[in-house]
């Protein structure tokens, strides 16, 4: 992505304390220009998503939807999984963000914790067939996809621990965020697969949660 680099002058507030500000990136209009394209292009893959399941995104598809090339799709995305995986972690990283908007609040951190994963699980449910279909390409994703994959675990994690309480994470809390997700996960391919209704995975997290979640 290209971008231009404005460093403002050294400022001294009226206490008298210096400071000097960092770096402020600033987009050029073709680094905004690439950010726009390759956000239609993972809405589009959305749209098809929830509107067909896994097997309706297709790269060509997705192109024609956003408006793009075919080429512009691969230069982003190297294959339909690789796309639906970073579709995946932006909208995790979407619900970090409204979490720190709108903070869970619960006296006890376990209650806290079912009310966050409460509200993902909602979210995923107004979408089953772009959720099965996300988790589909997290069950499958391939080595070559584990950066990926471990930047949504981390915004999981950081979801977890954030509500277990403020500041840094403990060893124990890190270890109680992995345990979750990986019963959230189970629990999701028990529910995409026609196993399980919907309503079992946030029962799943909330008897994990009780369990691990001391207050």
């Amino acid at each position: 992505m290209q971008t231009s680099t404005v460093v403002a002058d050294e400022i001294r507030t009226c206490f008298n304390f210096e400071m000097t500000s960092e770096p402020v990136v600033v987009p050029t209009a073709l680094a905004r220009n690439q950010a726009a394209r390759r956000r239609r292009v993972l809405d589009a893959a959305m749209s098809l998503a929830a509107d067909g399941g896994f097997e309706a995104v297709q790269m060509r598809d997705v192109a024609a939807a956003a408006g793009v090339a075919l080429g512009t799709v691969y230069r982003y995305f190297d294959s339909k999984e690789r796309l639906l995986l970073e579709a995946n972690a932006e909208e995790v990283e979407a619900l970090g963000l409204r979490l720190l908007e709108h903070p869970p609040v619960g006296e006890r951190a376990a209650d806290r914790v079912v009310e966050v994963m409460g509200r993902a699980c909602r979210a995923l449910q107004r979408r089953p067939e772009a959720t099965a279909s996300m988790v589909r390409a997290m069950g499958s994703a391939p080595p070559t996809e584990a950066d990926v994959v471990v930047r949504i675990t981390q915004a999981i994690n950081g979801i977890i621990t954030g509500a277990i309480h403020s500041g840094d994470p403990t060893p124990h809390d890190l270890a109680v965020a992995r345990v979750l997700s990986q019963v959230w996960f189970s629990s999701l391919i028990g529910w995409v697969g026609g196993v399980d209704p919907p309503e079992r995975v946030l029962t799943d997290l909330e008897s994990a949660t009780r369990l691990l979640v001391a207050d």
